[in-house]
């Protein structure tokens, strides 16, 4: 097991525990306390991984495609309890793109400015650079409008109450409909996912 896989499965579990910690807080924020009862406010990451996104489909990504994607589990949250209206239970799921997209930022920022003041080594370049492009892809797969992606809340929050049955449709095989985007879509992330890394660190993704 090489060290860059060390590196890219740490960044990555870290990532995903900020993420769903991130959606705990603003759940919380927004008036339900269920994450908090049940101890996932924490950046412990013994409370957050799963044995399959954070474990095993990192392995296979990583060995297939030389590129490490994952999950952690889903911090819980009952819509019932947040402050009424449409927009909280969006706000809640934007938490945690919004987090990995700080994250993306305040590290790519970093690396930027280091690099033309000539602070650090290849090493911290290349770990700094890994930080950037898993919270990137992180942010923008996760915007994807397919349940049970955070952009499907967006999604649904725009929807007028009489489309809920559309929702439901969605919501019922959104599972499917995301493994075919992995298998077919993914074309459209990483244009993307290039164009915001070139744009905050200044360099191509090569």
């Amino acid at each position: 097991m090489t060290t860059a896989f060390i590196f890219q499965i740490a960044i990555l579990i870290m990532s995903v525990v900020i993420h769903e910690v991130s959606h705990g807080y603003m759940a919380n924020y927004l008036g339900d306390p269920t994450a908090k009862l049940e101890g996932r406010l924490t950046l412990n990451p013994l409370k957050h991984l799963d044995l399959v996104g954070s474990f095993i489909v990192p392995v296979i990504a990583y060995f297939t495609g030389g590129f490490i994607f994952g999950w952690a589990k889903p911090v819980p949250y009952n819509p019932y309890n947040l402050r009424p209206g449409r927009w909280p239970e969006a706000l809640v799921a934007l938490a945690g793109p919004a987090s990995n997209l700080i994250l993306a930022v305040v590290f790519g920022l970093f690396l930027r400015f280091s690099l033309v003041h000539g602070v650090g080594n290849a090493g911290f370049a290349e770990i700094t650079m890994m930080i950037v492009l898993v919270n990137l892809v992180l942010t923008v797969f996760n915007l994807v409008p397919l349940p049970p992606l955070d952009g499907s809340k967006l999604l649904f929050a725009l929807f007028p109450e009489r489309m809920y049955k559309m929702r439901h449709f969605f919501e019922r095989y959104g599972f499917v409909l995301v493994l075919l985007f992995i298998f077919y879509g993914w074309g459209f992330v990483s244009p993307i996912v290039g164009g915001l890394f070139t744009l905050i660190t200044g360099l191509p993704l090569s």
